[in-house]
């Protein structure tokens, strides 16, 4: 049984800092791309980062470049988002997703290219 459990979500005041994780299971996490979305409240889900699967390569959405960084840990089959200098505007529930072989001709950043979603952990940044 596939599971993708995020956690680490909570409420933070303007300029501070949240990490993310996202703990893996059911499926071989090596083998996978990894993702995390983004959606606040009345939009879409948007593209926030994505790390290959050696965590060798990693794309970030330029809207969050100089603040959050995604990491991965292979042997504990989990992914991490490093989320600093958080704005009001990052308010939103943030989901990790995995990118299989079968979805790998699709840009990583479109919700399309995920074989796998997790529940979601809520991130909510005070003024």
């Amino acid at each position: 049984q596939v599971q993708l459990v995020e956690s680490g979500g909570g409420l933070v005041q303007a300029a501070g800092s949240l990490r993310l994780s996202c703990a893996a299971s059911g499926f071989t996490f090596s083998r996978y791309k990894m993702g995390w979305f983004r959606q606040a409240p009345g939009k879409e889900r948007e593209f926030v980062a994505a790390i290959t699967q050696s965590g060798d390569t990693a794309y970030l959405v330029d809207s969050v470049k100089d603040r959050f960084t995604i990491s991965r840990d292979n042997a504990k089959n989990t992914v991490y988002l490093q989320m600093n200098s958080l704005k009001p505007e990052d308010t939103a529930v943030y989901y990790c997703a995995a990118s299989g072989s079968l979805r790998s001709n699709r840009h990583y950043s479109l919700p399309d290219a995920y074989d796998y979603w997790g529940q979601g952990t809520q991130v909510t940044v005070s003024s």
